[in-house]
């Protein structure tokens, strides 16, 4: 190959550069206003009633204590005085915390940083859509995933997924940047952005690298070895990003940091491999016994679950995608996603290698597959905020799919005109389906659905004689990356130009503007159920439902959360897709409990209307923390429990440094028996009470503590007080023995 030399070379090289930065095409008008009505739409959804948020059991906790402390916001610290972390990587939890330090520890101000990750990542989906098809796609995309009900569940509940959702997504617009160019750095940041996200949700993060990847080498105009070296380079940020929080603890000594829960050997390694993902695939025959993870993942306080890893596959976990709790929250576009990533990648099967549309979607496709087989073989349950990462395609597909089937339309012909009405019929058919599993909840949905549906569907074959147009190449599809699906003048909705004898007519313009109307009409019908669901979040009954979930569902989850069996029941597998399912009639609790859920202690999830100050304690606990307060005495610690769920409220609205026992399981050795009695003997913890949830360091220690220490007199808890002599005389006879 000739290495271009000389002024034609420079030629070369400048009409190459100005290639990449010429200018796209200018958006048409509509587009600023709508791009800013929808963004509007998604602050509303995801902000409205942010002041009566719920703390939300378990990460309020840690979240405040990661306030207090930046030992404890560095390692995640589930209490204060930083005896053991939280069950997962902190880094969902850092904008949480520092916006508690900002704006003081408020339901509202956890929820905040969820907000504001909310409208970005509609922001930045339409960005990258828009680099992707065009205009009229990313608008499409843009609001169809702010109307998702479980986006508009997701982006106001305190958990992991809404940043790490923006940060896949940012992974995802940074590799169609560099994808179009062979660009190495934007492909760099890929990998930082996908290591971030690892940050927050771990090895979940890893499953959006295939279709990343895949985009790159099928599409990046440069041969293949530079593709390769580039994906290489990305993958190596990408493992290093990754890896930086499990690397600092790893290499801090154990004294000089928490606990690592969810493990029996301490080890950040063994909480994100074994109890953060293999313990999630024991449905297929997957096990983390010799990992070093606990064995369960159950919360303290519930039945165990057997042993993992000797379940077997059942036909029901690979369809739990289309269950009733999950496909109402994000399954409304089912069909038109998948009809768009076939027909997309089918209909420019003879286009070049580096055909960007067709890239994308094979990216978007591949995305949406992986995470369909990584939820459906995984442990959900009625997590609806795992969802968050799947709306992100089915998105991008319906606002893609969607213009090359108008254009199709436009066309006319019976080779591909077929799959607009097939869209909108199978669509609204499946959103009346789905609608009907609820026929006590908005009983209008399916039918206004249906009837949109036949009235865009008669427009459309109204207008159709005044849309056709002759296509422009063989194949009928624009050339250009910048455009490809929605700002060229023959795409552009409502402003197809017709071509024929009778194209300048005014019968055939009405028939255009018929077809374009017909086109918005099918369009709502689409998209009416989804957003009719998503917009239950205004509602107080629905609203804050903690699992993200809106509608029906939430308060399914909340009524569950509150039944006895809920917390007396066998526990199962975590893996079969039905541990965390408190929408069914099994009784069993989540991973990580609704906010709502009034088991954790009698005062520690009181309302929606929830303070942090200490009037929020009962008499009795402000009692307890006034006497441990007063008799403390220099001791790190103010008192021990024997579970996080009887530390949790003094923790989450005095900030006070309990000391909590076995972790979220209750199972993880934290303290050990001889650990706790250094402790007591060195004066760094003088009280204990005891009772509550069952735990197994709870259980060690609590005969030791009746054995060894007094009870405290007229408190309602079962207080006891310890001293070093006590721990000393107990060591001097252990070692006479």
């Amino acid at each position: 190959m000739s290495v271009p030399t000389g002024r034609a070379g420079g030629s070369r090289l400048l009409r190459r550069i100005g290639a990449a930065r010429r200018t796209p095409e200018p958006r048409p008008a509509y587009s600023r206003p709508v791009l800013l009505a929808i963004l509007v739409i998604a602050g509303v959804l995801f902000a409205w009633d942010i002041q009566h948020s719920a703390f939300h059991a378990f990460y309020s906790e840690t979240a405040r204590s990661m306030s207090e402390s930046w030992h404890a916001f560095l390692f995640g610290s589930f209490d204060p005085g930083g005896s053991i972390t939280i069950d997962k990587l902190p880094g969902f939890l850092w904008p949480q915390a520092l916006s508690a330090r900002i704006f003081g520890f408020h339901p509202w101000a956890l929820t905040l940083p969820q907000v504001i990750e909310g409208v970005l990542s509609v922001a930045v989906l339409y960005r990258a859509v828009r680099r992707w098809a065009g205009e009229n796609a990313a608008l499409l995309a843009a609001a169809a995933f702010a109307l998702t009900p479980a986006i508009a569940g997701l982006f106001r509940t305190e958990v992991e997924d809404p940043a790490f959702t923006l940060c896949v997504l940012l992974a995802g617009d940074a590799t169609l940047r560099a994808a179009r160019g062979a660009r190495l750095r934007p492909l760099l940041a890929a990998g930082v952005w996908v290591g971030l996200s690892f940050q927050a949700k771990m090895l979940e993060a890893w499953a959006v690298l295939p279709a990343l990847g895949l985009l790159y080498v099928l599409s990046a105009p440069t041969v293949l070895r530079r593709r390769l070296a580039h994906l290489a380079a990305a993958g190596a940020v990408c493992v290093a990003v990754s890896a930086s929080w499990v690397l600092l603890v790893t290499f801090t000594p154990a004294k000089d940091r928490p606990y690592i829960d969810g493990t029996t050997n301490n080890s950040a390694v063994s909480q994100v491999v074994g109890y953060n993902f293999l313990n999630r695939f024991s449905s297929v025959s997957v096990s983390a016994k010799d990992t070093g993870s606990v064995a369960v993942s159950t919360m303290a306080g519930t039945a165990p679950a057997p042993p993992t890893g000797h379940s077997r596959p059942t036909a029901g976990q690979w369809v739990k995608m289309f269950a009733p709790s999950l496909v109402s929250q994000i399954g409304w576009l089912y069909p038109a996603a998948a009809l768009a990533a076939v027909c997309g990648v089918v209909w420019r099967r003879v286009r070049p290698r580096t055909d960007p549309l067709r890239a994308g979607f094979v990216l978007w496709g591949v995305w949406l597959v992986t995470y369909f087989l990584v939820f459906s073989a995984g442990a959900v349950g009625g997590h609806t905020y795992y969802m968050g990462v799947v709306a992100v395609p089915l998105a991008a597909l319906f606002g893609a799919g969607m213009v090359q089937f108008w254009r199709a339309w436009v066309r006319g012909g019976r080779a591909r005109a077929w799959a607009l009405p097939t869209v909108v019929v199978s669509t609204v058919a499946w959103s009346a389906v789905i609608a009907e599993l609820f026929p006590t909840y908005l009983p209008w949905l399916a039918p206004a659905a249906v009837v949109l549906g036949a009235g865009g569907l008669g427009l459309l074959s109204w207008g159709r004689r005044g849309t056709r147009t002759r296509p422009a190449s063989g194949d009928g599809s624009s050339a250009g990356p910048g455009s490809p699906a929605g700002t060229g003048s023959a795409s552009r909705l409502g402003t197809a130009s017709a071509s024929g004898p009778d194209s300048g007519s005014g019968g055939d313009a009405g028939r255009r503007r018929t077809a374009v109307l017909g086109l918005v009409t099918a369009l709502v019908a689409m998209l009416l159920p989804s957003a009719a669901w998503a917009s239950s979040v205004l509602d107080p009954t629905y609203g804050h439902s903690g699992m993200g979930s809106t509608g029906p569902v939430a308060i399914r989850h909340r009524t569950a959360a509150h039944h006895p069996a809920a917390h007396r029941g066998p526990a199962t597998d975590p893996s079969d897709g039905t541990t965390g399912r408190t929408d069914t009639s099994t009784g069993h609790s989540p991973r990580h409990p609704d906010p709502s859920d009034g088991t954790a202690h009698e005062t520690a999830r009181k309302t929606a209307h929830q303070t942090s100050d200490e009037t929020s304690l009962s008499p009795a606990q402000r009692q307890l923390l006034a006497y441990t307060r007063a008799h403390r005495g220099g001791a790190t610690y103010l008192f021990a429990t024997t579970s996080w769920r009887v530390a949790s409220p003094y923790i989450l609205h005095a900030g006070a440094a309990v000391l909590p026992m076995g972790g979220f399981t209750g199972t993880a050795p934290s303290p050990t028996a001889s650990g706790f009695r250094d402790l007591v003997a060195t004066g760094q913890l003088r009280y204990v009470v005891l009772g509550g949830p069952a735990t197994t360091p709870g259980r060690a220690i609590g005969p030791w503590v009746r054995a060894h220490c007094d009870r405290v007199p007229g408190q309602a808890y079962q207080l006891y007080r310890c001293t070093p002599e006590s721990a000393a005389a107990d060591r001097s006879g252990a070692e006479r023995r």
